[in-house]
This record gives C-alpha cells, sequence and structure tokens, in this order.
C-alpha cells in the first residue's frame, strides 16, 4: 500500500478572471507557507470560487484509497461500484489530466508543472522538493474548501 497523494497544500486564491469564458475561470492562489503557486481553469459553473476562499489542492495519482493502480481507471475513471470509497469522496471537484511540460522555476531551487485536464490547464510552481513527486505522465486534480 503507498500513499496516493503525490502532492497536497492548502492555498488562497488571490485571483479570478472570468473574461474570456462564460462558465470557465482562471484561478490565481498561494499557499499559505508562500512557497508554492498555481493557476488552475476551473468550471466555475460546477465549482464556484471567490477571492480570498481557502482551497485544498491535492493532485493524486489514483483515486484508490489503498494506493494501488487500478488499470480498468484509465478508461472509465468514473465507474465506481456502488457505495465503493474513493478520494473523490472527499473533495469537491475532481479532474483526471495528463501532466504534459516541467520547466526550472522562477527562483533557485523550485520548478513548474503545466497539466491539460482536457483543456483545462493548471500551472504549478514551487520548490522542487515538493513537485518532484508529479514527474509521472496522469494525475487526478483534487479540490475542496
Amino acid at each position: 500500500m503507498s500513499d496516493p497523494l503525490l502532492f497536497e497544500d492548502t492555498f488562497t486564491i488571490t485571483g479570478v478572471n472570468q473574461q474570456k469564458y462564460d462558465r470557465v475561470s482562471r484561478l490565481t492562489c498561494t499557499s499559505s507557507d508562500q512557497y508554492t503557486s498555481f493557476t488552475l481553469d476551473v468550471n466555475t459553473e460546477l465549482y464556484p470560487c471567490a477571492v480570498g476562499e481557502n482551497v485544498n489542492l491535492a493532485l493524486a495519482s489514483t483515486l484508490s484509497l489503498d494506493g494501488k493502480d487500478d488499470p480498468a481507471a484509465k478508461t472509465s475513471w468514473r465507474d465506481v461500484g456502488m457505495g465503493e470509497q474513493t478520494l473523490a469522496n472527499d473533495y469537491d471537484y475532481v479532474c483526471h489530466g495528463k501532466v504534459y511540460r516541467f520547466e526550472e522555476g522562477a527562483t533557485a531551487g523550485s520548478m513548474a508543472v503545466f497539466i491539460s485536464f482536457g483543456g483545462l490547464l493548471l500551472y504549478l510552481e514551487g520548490p522542487y522538493k515538493k513537485l518532484a513527486p508529479l514527474r509521472i505522465d496522469y494525475v487526478y486534480l483534487l479540490l475542496k474548501k
């Protein structure tokens, strides 16, 4: 058994840009320790957000609570058995996406990770030690307030 969570932190929403699309907003957030930040496109019709709110962001390799990678989840991750508990039960907004790029961060010892969730993008920047576990192909994004 391994921990399915690759990254988890609490962030404060510092900006919400709703200008480009009707139902999608670009959130700008900073972690409570000020070392990590992210920009994320969110369907605000499903998950409304406002400046000043705190959100918990987690990135996981699987939704399975025991950390086992389920091969069936690659094709139908929403098909969960009746009453079966997953990480998604503890969060309000869940997406599955592909990690497609890494870059050096703006400061020494930091890195940036780019992830696409079907066109909704996440740009996450922070200390290399915190983000190094994200060097995998696919991740689940989990958000809760």
